[in-house]
């Protein structure tokens, strides 16, 4: 699918949305024409090794204008207070947004409706911008593809920096043993959950209330 703009547009996406250790990271990445990826073999960042995204991702960020923003696990448990994690991550697409001012803008619909999405996120928008809401749309536009990729490098460094910090804690996402083991471990020894966890995830609750369940056993 080849698009033809002579003014700015740009691709959003995001990494670490379900992840319960660590940040969320929202990339944008500006370009005035499909040219200036042509050739680089950029494609959705969960299909490429870790070696070629840090290989991409330094050429994107030399060839392209490219906006980030961080969510820490402390702000995500803030924001869920009062809004939805989809309408959080609609108003962390339109910041990243507003900071490269594009025509046009092309998103990963963060919602079963790919209109409501985009409507979602103009209405964090101050200036006109054409959103382009699809599902999958990191394999379909190189523009987002190269967003996925800026986003995924950024938290991967994020999480190897907290690992350094707290010691092995696996990619994040409650799917992995290996940050599943953590929690646990971290839980045992501190009773409480580790600053770098969501708290507000149902992982961390499970795992709060099957270790008070435990101790009340013991009595």
């Amino acid at each position: 699918m080849r698009i033809h703009y002579f003014y700015v547009f740009c691709g959003v996406d995001e990494a670490g949305k379900g992840s319960v250790l660590g940040p969320m990271v929202i990339a944008a990445v500006g370009i005035t024409s499909e040219d200036v990826l042509a050739d680089l073999g950029v494609k959705d960042s969960k299909l490429l090794s870790a070696k070629e995204r840090e290989r991409l991702y330094t050429i994107i960020r030399k060839k392209c204008r490219v906006a980030i923003v961080k969510l820490d696990a402390q702000d995500i448990d803030a924001i869920r207070q009062d809004m939805t994690l989809n309408a959080a991550v609609a108003r962390a697409h339109a910041q990243v947004i507003t900071k490269l001012a594009p025509a046009c803008a092309y998103v990963d619909a963060c919602d079963v409706n790919t209109f409501r999405y985009a409507e979602m996120v103009k209405n964090h928008l101050d200036n006109p911008c054409e959103i382009v809401s699809e599902h999958h749309a990191d394999e379909k536009f190189p523009v987002v593809s190269a967003a996925s990729i800026i986003a995924k490098v950024t938290r991967d460094r994020a999480i190897a920096t907290l690992g350094k910090k707290f010691g092995v804690i696996g990619s994040g996402y409650p799917s992995d043993p290996v940050t599943i083991r953590f929690l646990h471990a971290y839980i045992d020894e501190h009773r409480v959950p580790p600053p770098i966890a969501r708290k507000s995830w149902k992982t961390v609750s499970a795992i709060l209330a099957k270790k008070s369940q435990s101790c009340l056993g013991d009595f």
